[in-house]
This record gives structure tokens, C-alpha cells and sequence, in this order.
């Protein structure tokens, strides 16, 4: 349970379908300093975060991943670093850097201001979201008419200090470690490594960082960066949890807001034991489609029947927990990588086919490809390094989310978990065994309560009826409590805008160009 409460309680990564950038710049982008700020009201003390001039610069220097490194050569691109506060309540002293992202727009004369991006989490790169979708959004009104900006909120991806709690070598142990035994011993073993991993986040990240990563403290960074930009108002995109930045920002900031659109939303007002059923739900349902879909080919490994899908699964997954497989350079699939690597593969159809030859491995003894996608969702580059996207995610959820210290409670969370999705029960009883959350370090700085907003422009919140991860009825709900408008995704994937849907596509170009919210009951489908 400690494993599944620290990786899925709070709503995963977006996994953008996105292509790569667009055609270079006959003329590259100089660096240059830019002062555009202070624009709009100005917290008490705050004036000189406000108004402080950017240097821009290539963004090659910024790059945390293989894929940075490759996407970050577009010369259409240029970087920053913002500074802001450590401590919001003492602004005069630690400041840490925030790691930012632009593609102006294309038609400067049509410039309407900067959309800012957030692809969830906690722990992806703003950075790396916003040069992906360079690419998709090249030509069309939304990169014609706003510069994409992208940010990796405090202790993630390019920012500084960033976030760290494992070495590389330390996280490939800890994934070969699948915390299934559920005994008194067990939970004992699996609360200590816990307990141990507290204790080298706070070692090796500092007590002071851990306790200002949370959402409350991006709200503060993201209204530095909209007056720094020169924005009088905010132009936001926010995919997964980047929603819970959006409406946590709606909440501080109703009157800086031009134009929200919320894509695979997170339920406000749930508890985070309620969170993590309805994800388990989410991706049951998700597993369900995919037998389906498998089902349907000339081969799958899961069988012709989908009512014997789940019974498949567990028959090929759950003997590694006690025997990992061979998965090539000195390597092995553990259980918790073969159910994580299921688990990335049902965020997107796009990625069912690598599923199945997977699990078709899997019938040899090989773990290969179910191997490589767990990499995928972890962020393992081939040469072993890490990003810091898993620790990122720990640090900012054990502060964001009420903690669940009752035993009972925990074993109450995982018994409902596995009836949920029952193609993740390994075959043990449920466990009692807390997360790291329960030893942390700081305390809890936020917490998940319905957003209590002012008057606001309309906001546009995109939900997906078969989403695995964020569940339709949290857009719902979201929706409700911010007095925005809701567009129906009929479809199984996280996350929709710029993805290629031009129903969507069209529909969210139209609110952000024009502010105009499509009709109520609106629904688009593939």
C-alpha cells in the first residue's frame, strides 16, 4: 500500500501526444534582457520579484533530459530563470529560481499575451511540456497568437534547488522492491524504508525547500512570472494537477485571470483515500478497454475472452513477485515495474499495442518493453540517470494532501484499491503499511477543499469520460465549483486539448483567442 498511495494518489503525469517542434528559425533568437513588470496589484513586500528584468537565453543550458537536449536545440526557443521567494512570509530571505520556457508567437502584430502551461504531476517539467507542443501548436491560432510559455514549478526539472531524495543507483533498488508482504514483518520492513526515505529527502533537499514545494507556493510563483511576463492578466493551460494549480490559483487570484482552460481535473473537495479509489476505477476501466481492444487482434496475450483479462494479468504478473524476469543489460522486471508499466501504457490508446507485446514477452520470461515503459513513466534515461519527476511528486504531495497516519485507515484504503481494480491485486491481503507521507519531515502546508472563488471570468474545463486517471465526474465537480464551463471528451486518455481532437482543438482555441465558452452540454469524440 505504500507504494500505491506514494505513485497514484495524486493524479500522474500527462502524457503528451504532441509532436516535436517546429521548422528552425532562419533567425535564431538572441539573448537579451527584458523588464516588463511590475503589471497588475502587487503583494505587500513583493515589488522587486514583480518587476524583475529576465535574461533570456538558449535553452540548451536548461535541459534535464535526453529529450530536452534534442528539443531544447530549437532556436525558436528561449530560456530564463525567475526568482522568487523560498518563504513567501519572508520574502526578504532565501529566493530559489524558477526555470521558464517561451515560444513567442508567430504573428507579433496578432500577439494577444503569453498562455502558460502546466502538464501535472506534481513533478513534470513545464519546460519540456511547452517545447513538445511547439510543435503542434505551429501555425495554428494559438501559436500565432500567444507566446507558449512553459514552467517547472519550485524543486522540479531545470528550477533551482531542485528536488532530491534518491541517488540513480538507490531509485533502481527501490523499483526491484515490490512491498508485497503483507505480514507484521513486512509492514514493519516497509515502513522503515519509508521512514528512510524521509530522512534522505530532508538530507539531501533541505528541511527549509521540502516545506515551500507545495501548490500553495506555485500559486504565489505563477502570479510573479504572469507581472514579470508583463501580463496584466493570466492566460492558463493546465493539464492533471497542473488543474489544481489553476483553481488553487482562481482561488488566490480571481481578478488576474483572462483565460483558464482545465484539461483532466482533479476532483477539489476529495479526500485523498477518495482520490486514489476513483483513480483505481479510472484505470480499471481503462484495462477493461484495452482487453477489449486486445481481444479484437489477431493475437493477444491477455486471450480472446475479455472477461478473462484480469485473471490473465494476474497469472502473468503476480509470480514476479517473487521471481523477477530477465529484461536485458543486466536488468530485471520487478511486479511493481510490470503493473507500472500496464499503468503507463492505459493513459493513451496510442500505447496499447506496446502493451501488448509486453505482456507477450512476458509469456517468454522476457520483460523488455514492459521494462522500458515503466522507465517511461519513472523518468530513467538510457544511461541510467533519473529525472527528479518521482521525488518531485513525493515532496509536493506529502505537503499538498491531508496524511493518512491510521493503520487501519491505510489497510481500509488498500482493501478498497484492489476491489476497485482488481487487475492490480497481487494476491495478498490488503496492507497496513503507511507511505513516507507519514514520517515527512514538514508539515502539511494545503489541502483538497472546494475552491471558495470570487467573481471570475468564464473558465473551461475539459474532462474525458473514459480518463484513467483524472475520472470524468472530478471535471464535473470542478467545473461546478469554479462556475465555469464543462466540454465532454468522449474517449479513453488523459487529457485531450492540442492533442489532435478538433472538436476540442477548436473549441479551446475559440476561448482562448475569443473568450468564448462553447454551449452548455457540449461533446466532442474522436
Amino acid at each position: 500500500m505504500a507504494r500505491r498511495l506514494r505513485v497514484l494518489t495524486a493524479m500522474a503525469l500527462l502524457v503528451l501526444a504532441a509532436g516535436g517542434c517546429g521548422a528552425p528559425s532562419t533567425q535564431p533568437l538572441q539573448p537579451h534582457q527584458e523588464r516588463k513588470g511590475p503589471v497588475g496589484p502587487i503583494p505587500t513586500g513583493m515589488d522587486r520579484f514583480y518587476g524583475q528584468a529576465i535574461d533570456w537565453g538558449r535553452c540548451s543550458d536548461y535541459a534535464t533530459s535526453s529529450a530536452d537536449r534534442t528539443a531544447f536545440q530549437d532556436p525558436e526557443l528561449e530560456c530564463a530563470r525567475l526568482e522568487v521567494p523560498m518563504d513567501y512570509a519572508h520574502p526578504d530571505g532565501k529566493t530559489i529560481r524558477i526555470g521558464v520556457l517561451r515560444k513567442p508567437a508567430g504573428d507579433p502584430q496578432a500577439r494577444i499575451g503569453s498562455l502558460m502551461v502546466n502538464p501535472g504531476g506534481p513533478g513534470a517539467s513545464g519546460m519540456s511540456a511547452a517545447a513538445s507542443l511547439a510543435g503542434s501548436v505551429a501555425n495554428s491560432e494559438v501559436g500565432e497568437r500567444f507566446d507558449l510559455v512553459g514552467f517547472d514549478p519550485r524543486g522540479i526539472g531545470a528550477s533551482e534547488p531542485a528536488v532530491r531524495c534518491l541517488t540513480d543507483s538507490e531509485r533502481d533498488a527501490e523499483r526491484l522492491d515490490s512491498d508485497a508482504d503483507t505480514s507484521p514483518s513486512g509492514v514493519a520492513e516497509s515502513e522503515q524504508e519509508e521512514r528512510d526515505y524521509a530522512a534522505k529527502c530532508a538530507e539531501r533537499t533541505g528541511a527549509d525547500m521540502l516545506a515551500n514545494v507545495g501548490t500553495r507556493d506555485v500559486v504565489r510563483d505563477l502570479d510573479v512570472l504572469r507581472s514579470a511576463l508583463g501580463e496584466e492578466k493570466l492566460n492558463y493551460l493546465g493539464y492533471s494537477y497542473g488543474t489544481r494549480i489553476g483553481s488553487e490559483y482562481a482561488e488566490s487570484f480571481p481578478g488576474n485571470i483572462r483565460a483558464m482552460i482545465l484539461d483532466g481535473a482533479i476532483d477539489p473537495g476529495q479526500t485523498t483515500v477518495d482520490a486514489l479509489v476513483a483513480q483505481g476505477a479510472g484505470f480499471q476501466r481503462a484495462f477493461d478497454d484495452f482487453a477489449r481492444w486486445c481481444a479484437g487482434q489477431s493475437t493477444c496475450a491477455l486471450g480472446q475472452d475479455p472477461k478473462q483479462a484480469v485473471h490473465r494479468f494476474q497469472q502473468l504478473t503476480r509470480p514476479l513477485v517473487d521471481k523477477p524476469v530477465q529484461a536485458g543489460y543486466g536488468r530485471e522486471l520487478s511486479y511493481s515495474d510490470a503493473t507500472m508499466a500496464a499503468i503507463q501504457a492505459l493513459y493513451a490508446p496510442s500505447l496499447w499495442e506496446a502493451l501488448d507485446t509486453g505482456l507477450a514477452e512476458l509469456q517468454q520470461g522476457r520483460g523488455q518493453t514492459l521494462l522500458s515503459l515503466a522507465d517511461s513513466y519513472f523518468g530513467r534515461e538510457a544511461n541510467g540517470s533519473y529525472t527528479n519527476t518521482t521525488d518531485a511528486f513525493d515532496a509536493i504531495h506529502c505537503v499538498d494532501d491531508k496524511r493518512v497516519m491510521d493503520p487501519e485507515e491505510v489497510r481500509a484504503a488498500d482493501r478498497r484499491y484492489r476491489e476497485a481494480a482488481p487487475f492490480l491485486d497481487d494476491g495478498n491481503p490488503p496492507s497496513s503499511a503507511r507511505d513516507m507521507c507519514a514520517f515527512w519531515p514538514v508539515p502539511v502546508t494545503g489541502e483538497p477543499t472546494q475552491p471558495q472563488v470570487g467573481a471570475l471570468p468564464p473558465v473551461l474545463v475539459i474532462s474525458t469520460t473514459a480518463d484513467p486517471a483524472t475520472p470524468y465526474q472530478a471535471g464535473v465537480q470542478l467545473a461546478q465549483a469554479l462556475h465555469g464551463r464543462l466540454l465532454t471528451y468522449e474517449g479513453t486518455q488523459h487529457t485531450v486539448f492540442l492533442q489532435g481532437v478538433s472538436c476540442v482543438d477548436d473549441a479551446g482555441t475559440s476561448y482562448l483567442v475569443d473568450l468564448e465558452v462553447p454551449k452548455d452540454g457540449t461533446r466532442c469524440s474522436g
